[in-house]
């Protein structure tokens, strides 16, 4: 199962600038993801099953391609998808740096509501980690997370932290750094970073 998964995210290695700040040594190539749909879909099926156990009533994925997992995952549940919006913050050069925000016209069809998000990959959590930070906001009861793949240690720590469940497919070894600590910038590898270059670029890294 977690090579299926596996097959369906090209990547690279190198040294990349991720969009929590972090640094690592490998990136995916997520663009590609929904290529061909057919096998994600598939994927999004057990992953919406896992759900059902959670009394989910709408499912949230943050823009861009976890809102398409998420969709998927909401067609197969029966229930409402809503999704966030990537917002840079203009810190680029800190742990963090970009915020996710529900747009305006769905911020009460989650008030009150048991919603869980669903992203592809997690790594850092950037993205999980806003959007979660917003549904707070927007007064909805957050109940879940989803994912395709978890990258490392962080989702599951985080998920119980914060008193989630955690469903994913595919649970895969990966390490990730601090700019201060990076054992490839300590070696004078030169870091490929997307976010300094164009904040606004679409191509950013999303397993975050």
């Amino acid at each position: 199962m977690e090579n299926a998964v596996v097959s369906l995210l090209p990547a690279q290695k190198g040294h990349f600038r991720l969009e929590s700040g972090h640094h690592g040594e490998m990136w995916l190539d997520l663009e590609l993801l929904c290529l061909h749909p057919g096998p994600v879909r598939c994927f999004a099926a057990q992953i919406a099953a896992r759900l059902v156990a959670h009394n989910v009533e709408v499912v949230c994925g943050p823009l861009i391609e976890g809102a398409f997992v998420a969709l998927m995952v909401a067609l197969e549940m029966g229930v409402r998808f809503v999704y966030a919006e990537r917002l840079a913050d203009g810190r680029l050069d800190s742990l963090y740096p970009v915020q996710y925000r529900l747009p305006h016209a769905l911020r009460n069809v989650v008030r009150g509501k048991r919603v869980a998000i669903v992203n592809d990959v997690i790594n850092a959590g950037s993205a999980i980690g806003g959007t979660l930070t917003d549904l707070k906001a927007c007064g909805a009861e957050p109940t879940a997370i989803g994912a395709l793949a978890v990258l490392g240690q962080f989702a599951a720590k985080f998920a119980a932290d914060q008193k989630l469940a955690l469903e994913a497919i595919a649970f895969l070894p990966n390490e990730i750094w601090t700019p201060a600590e990076c054992p490839l910038c300590a070696r004078g590898i030169p870091v490929v970073d997307l976010l300094a270059s164009d904040a606004t670029h679409t191509n950013i890294q999303k397993q975050v």
